[in-house]
């Protein structure tokens, strides 16, 4: 009798077959992960999953003080100087700026502050314009802010940059990077007198920039540096402009600020440091610092343009940044004798030698020039800016040549608030931090016939470099 044996399994349900295990292996693996959650799996991302599952800690939100004996969070002012403020506990509402405190005799005078934002000039109508009204800050009591918020207000954690400057001066990379982001810097950088020469700081970058008065379109320069310094300086800053600014005062809600930090370049004329030089930084200037206060920015922005070691400086490194191309220039003969003098120094003593137009190079390209150079030098212009990234050494020193008789603050301010020598030049004289003159725009002072002696130029150069 002949057996019957079942046909072989086709080749589609071999194929079905597999699909079907395949299934339940997934299922019977998915439950023992869902199991493993509560009793500690062994994988990494499911471990660190546990890990934050079990911190339990909820959205910093919102404050509360439901009833009379629940405490307001009073305004601190952790540090001052005319329009450079660090707040602990600021509030915001309806565009309004509040100093919550009962002990309003702590806080410093409004116009210190804070300021209406309007253009910045000297006309006498357009100064009394400035000063600020309730609309921009108000200073109330612990019991006017309950009646005034209600019961709670929503929180922004973290360091929040509030920016109560006009328009005017933003677009321009040196308002924007030596007056403003450097006065930041050196307001902020008092909080830590431990910053190391490497530019190690325990301070938290700031999380996000408020501007009042500007919109979206107007913060960045034409060559675009300002958002390089920007986004190499603190990369997971965010920013808000007047729109938003007015869409949280349209909510007609509280915010209460962690820690703020309110810049208003207005307030900071008001002070007398400001006032003696006509820098907004001299006011930022006058607070506590150290040595190396603006070490971290600097090492963050030549890290971003690649220089992730610093440069050796061994060899002294001379920039000219020419201007001959601009409307503000050196005679071109005296440009000429200079460019020789230079090149010849630096073919007798071994010193390196650029003779460079700066909107002729990158960005990344201007940044390691100016870590590398010992001497900068060249008209009063938005080129000198770069002296920012000069790498501390005793002889590193700028040199700003100006019409005889024309000076003005910028560049000797900027280059002393970092530690860089100065010489200021008219012709064949010289003037430097110790004996400068007094501001002055004489006729000439935009135009282009400035003369510099390229060989007394050249002959200081030396004599700081062999000191």
């Amino acid at each position: 009798m002949l057996r019957s044996f079942p046909a072989p399994p086709k080749r589609r349900e071999v194929l079905l077959f597999v699909v079907v295990f395949a299934s339940l292996a997934v299922l019977f693996d998915l439950f023992n992960v869902r199991e493993s959650l509560s009793s500690g799996f062994s994988g990494v991302f499911f471990k660190q999953a546990v890990d934050l599952a079990g911190d339990r800690e909820p959205w910093r939100i919102h404050t509360s003080w439901q009833t009379d004996q629940d405490a307001i969070p009073q305004t601190n002012i952790v540090l001052h100087a005319p329009g450079w403020t660090i707040f602990d506990n600021l509030y915001v509402m309806n565009g309004t700026i509040f100093v919550v405190t009962d002990k309003p005799d702590t806080i410093p005078p409004r116009k210190l502050l804070t300021s209406t934002g309007v253009e910045i000039k000297n006309d006498p109508e357009l100064i009394a314009a400035r000063l600020p009204t309730d609309r921009e800050m108000r200073i109330i009591s612990v019991a006017e802010a309950r009646e005034l918020f209600g019961s709670g207000a929503s929180l922004v954690d973290g360091v929040t940059w509030i920016v109560n400057d006009p328009p005017q001066f933003i677009q321009h990379y040196y308002h924007w990077t030596a007056e403003l982001f450097l006065g930041f810097w050196r307001t902020y950088s008092s909080l830590d007198p431990s910053i190391s020469e490497s530019g190690d700081t325990i301070l938290p970058a700031p999380r996000r920039m408020w501007f009042v008065h500007l919109d979206a379109s107007r913060w960045r320069d034409p060559v675009r540096l300002n958002q390089w310094i920007l986004r190499s300086s603190f990369p997971s800053v965010t920013m808000e402009f007047s729109n938003d600014w007015d869409d949280r005062a349209q909510l007609d809600k509280p915010f209460l600020l962690d820690r703020a930090f309110l810049s208003d370049r207005a307030a900071s004329k008001e002070g007398p440091h400001a006032k003696k030089v006509g820098r907004p930084l001299a006011e930022a200037c006058s607070l506590p610092g150290t040595p190396h206060w603006w070490s971290p920015i600097a090492k963050n922005v030549m890290k971003f343009s690649g220089l992730s070691e610093l440069p050796d400086t061994e060899r002294p490194v001379i920039t000219y940044i020419s201007r001959q191309t601009s409307g503000r220039r050196l005679l071109d003969e005296d440009h000429e004798l200079l460019v020789e003098a230079l090149y010849a120094l630096g073919e007798e003593y071994e010193y390196e030698v650029n003779v460079v137009s700066m909107e002729k190079l990158s960005r990344e390209e201007q940044i390691r020039l100016a870590a590398r150079t010992t001497i900068m030098m060249g008209v009063h212009g938005n080129g000198l800016t770069s002296l920012l990234w000069m790498q501390p050494s005793k002889h590193r020193t700028l040199m700003e040549f100006y019409y005889p008789g024309g000076f003005t603050y910028d560049y000797q301010y900027t280059a002393y608030s970092v530690g860089v020598n100065y010489y200021g030049w008219w012709g064949n004289v010289s003037f430097t931090h110790e004996n400068l003159p007094r501001k002055a725009y004489p006729k000439g002072f935009q135009g282009s016939e400035i003369p510099i002696d390229g060989i007394a130029v050249a002959k200081t150069c030396l004599e700081i470099l062999q000191t």
